[in-house]
């Protein structure tokens, strides 16, 4: 059956807490609850610290963003994954907002069984591994703003939009619409 004549599911996902945990199989917490320990650089007597929670990567150039993010549904009908970049969100003021978020895989589509909806208080930000499959966050609160590192070639990316209008893809873009080809639409409980 043609996946756009398929009836649509509805897939409800628990949002869980952002935590180290729970952030690791799709990347790293930055944020003081990260665990991670400062790397011993000293130039101003102990007044900052400084830690490397995550090894950033991009095999273009970085883009920094400020995203002001208005509440929207809370239903998730696309999800994207990167391949040249590590992209990045970091939380601006303190807002909370949720990140869903499924596994990378080898596989042309998402595990929709590991798809979940995560929570950030707005202390912490989190950069994910490599083709871990996401949906841009959803803010809690209007005017969440979130600095997000991301390559350039994302956005040349989001240019070529498939046939169908609505995906996109590229060297470092693979942004799948769900409900087209899984009949299969997330909806965070919130």
């Amino acid at each position: 059956m043609n996946a756009q004549l398929q009836p649509l599911t509805e897939h409800h996902l628990k949002v869980e807490p952002a935590t180290v945990e729970n952030v690791a199989p799709f990347g790293a917490l930055l944020g003081r609850r990260s665990g991670v320990q400062p790397t011993g650089l000293d130039y101003y007597g102990g007044a900052v610290a400084m830690s490397r929670p995550v090894n950033y990567q991009c095999s273009s150039q970085t883009e920094l963003s400020l995203t002001s993010l208005k509440r929207r549904p809370f239903q998730v009908k696309y999800l994207e994954r990167h391949f040249q970049h590590t992209q990045t969100f970091i939380p601006l003021g303190g807002k909370p907002f949720i990140a869903v978020l499924a596994p990378p895989n080898k596989d042309d589509m998402p595990d929709l069984k590991a798809v979940r909806a995560l929570r950030f208080d707005g202390d912490a930000g989190f950069c994910l591994h490599l083709g871990t499959w996401h949906e841009f966050p959803f803010a809690l609160d209007d005017d969440t703003d979130i600095v997000v590192a991301l390559s350039s070639q994302v956005t040349e990316d989001l240019h070529h939009r498939a046939e169908n209008g609505i995906e996109a893809f590229g060297p470092d873009l693979d942004k799948k619409d769900m409900t087209l080809r899984a009949g299969v639409v997330f909806v965070l409980d919130v």
